[in-house]
């Protein structure tokens, strides 16, 4: 764009240089005409330049921060089906009505000392051991903690019509022969910014800055390494909590 830009403007300046020296007087009025609009034109293009990422940096963020409102919600539920199950899931229905029906185990936990044998049957040496003892004193409903969520809807990418996250669970070997369960949810990128300027559609999708989301997905949860964390940057965070705090 700047180069075409900058040739427009050395066109403009040959063509006024051209103007003086041949064209007749009587014809220049009108000369002039056309190139105070291509003036114009060429004012209009570089505010269009400087404004289009500006704007289109301003309207991703918006539609990524729905996206992402929606992943934090997938990521607290699968969370609590761990909690409870001991597992993650890929069953998107399934995991609602989990959050529906679920509850979680409310425990206390107390410290006892127990004699324990430490000599033998015939010649027993009793010891006292404190022990640890964990109790279930009640039940609280999942339901609970997603109060004022939209988690009947939180499969559902906003924004685009019909489409839903991907949700994905695996293993990752975290040490040595101990298989760690681990979850992905993700979107694509494309399908958020469509009908946005393609040219900076395709460099977002690009994107390695640490201020930007990287790659094609936005996504939380990994099913390389184990993490429960999402590929934004911190701002989207920032700008979740300031909405909590409002």
């Amino acid at each position: 764009m700047i180069i075409y830009i900058l040739l427009a403007v050395v066109v403009a300046f040959g063509l006024a240089f051209l103007i003086v020296k041949y064209l007749p007087l009587k014809f220049r009025w009108m000369v002039s005409i056309v190139l105070v609009a291509l003036g114009a034109f060429l004012v209009f293009k570089i505010y269009d330049g400087v404004m289009k990422p500006i704007n289109f940096n301003k309207n991703k963020k918006v539609k990524y921060e729905k996206v992402i409102q929606h992943l934090k919600i997938i990521r607290d539920a699968e969370l609590a089906h761990y909690e409870v199950n001991g597992t993650y899931t890929d069953n998107q229905e399934g995991l609602v009505q989990f959050i529906d029906t679920a509850q979680f185990a409310i425990t206390e936990v107390r410290d006892t000392v127990i004699q324990v044998n430490k000599g033998s049957k015939w010649q027993p040496v009793m010891v006292p051991v404190e022990k640890r003892i964990v109790d279930t004193i009640g039940y609280e409903p999942v339901l609970k903690r997603f109060e004022g969520k939209d988690y009947k809807n939180m499969f559902n990418v906003p924004g685009v019509e019909g489409k839903k996250f991907e949700l994905t669970i695996g293993s990752v070997e975290k040490i040595a022969g101990l298989l760690v369960p681990v979850f992905e949810a993700r979107t694509e990128k494309k399908d958020i910014l469509k009908g946005m300027d393609r040219s900076l559609v395709k460099q977002e999708l690009e994107a390695v800055e640490s201020s930007e989301i990287k790659g094609e997905y936005v996504s939380v949860g990994s099913l390389d390494e184990v993490t429960t964390g999402g590929n934004w940057p911190t701002l989207y965070d920032k700008a979740t909590r300031e909405e909590e705090n409002n």
